[in-house]
């Protein structure tokens, strides 16, 4: 079933912002490089908000590891990408663990700069109560996270979609090419992901979102 993406941002907001009202809860948004998961959730933040509940906007980019340990199996290895990009353990200590239903609302959302390969240095925040996390990011359905989300959502789109819309945002010609090094590394390691993790299968939302205009309902079934 297809819809605007207007409606479809109007339900996915009543959703979120009903869900569990007297707790916190973790909302992830997840994709292939390109898939549209940050414009999606940045466009979800204000509207949930919008409902009385704080939101607090996350992105997994934010820990990644130092460029040592995500290039150690060679700068353009698809199994380096996979396995070595994201500090999860930080991930879930710092952010996803203290909005957890047992953690204390005392979270970090920042840990790591990989532009400038350096750590960022820490800023406590109290969430309330009843706050909304929206993350966004790729590989968020992995076994290290996957009892973190109360909700999680899979943007479904091609890979020479993902390569479009990645040329046109970092400007860089090369990234349509499938065959480039980057690519290699970059769908590689995706294609690995989607293989051995499903994400399309364990989201409780799966959207085809080749169309930004016109997203496609591929699975609604919200916790």
């Amino acid at each position: 079933m297809s819809e605007t993406r207007e409606a479809l941002l109007g339900r996915l907001a009543k959703i979120i912002a009903t869900s569990h009202p007297t707790g916190r809860i973790r909302v992830a948004v997840d994709g292939v490089d390109g898939a549209g998961k940050t414009m999606l959730a940045d466009a979800l933040a204000p509207l949930v908000a919008g409902k009385g509940r704080e939101v607090i906007r996350a992105s997994v980019d934010d820990f990644h590891n130092p460029r040592a340990v995500r290039y150690a199996r060679g700068r353009y290895s698809p199994d380096g990408f996979f396995l070595d990009s994201y500090d999860y353990p930080a991930f879930r200590r710092l952010l996803l663990d203290p909005l957890g239903p047992d953690g204390s609302g005392n979270y970090i959302a920042k840990h790591f700069d990989h532009r400038t390969d350096q750590a960022v240095a820490p800023q406590q925040q109290q969430a309330s109560p009843t706050a909304v996390l929206i993350v966004d990011g790729i590989f968020l359905h992995r076994v290290e996270l996957r009892d973190c989300w109360d909700l999680s959502i899979f943007l479904q789109v091609d890979f020479a979609v993902s390569r479009r819309r990645n040329a046109a945002r970092d400007g860089t010609p090369d990234a349509l090419d499938a065959g480039s090094r980057s690519n290699r590394r970059y769908n590689g390691g995706q294609q690995r992901y989607l293989a051995e993790c499903a994400p399309a299968r364990r989201a409780d939302i799966a959207i085809d979102y080749n169309d930004l205009r016109a997203p496609k309902i591929l699975k609604w079934f919200p916790r």
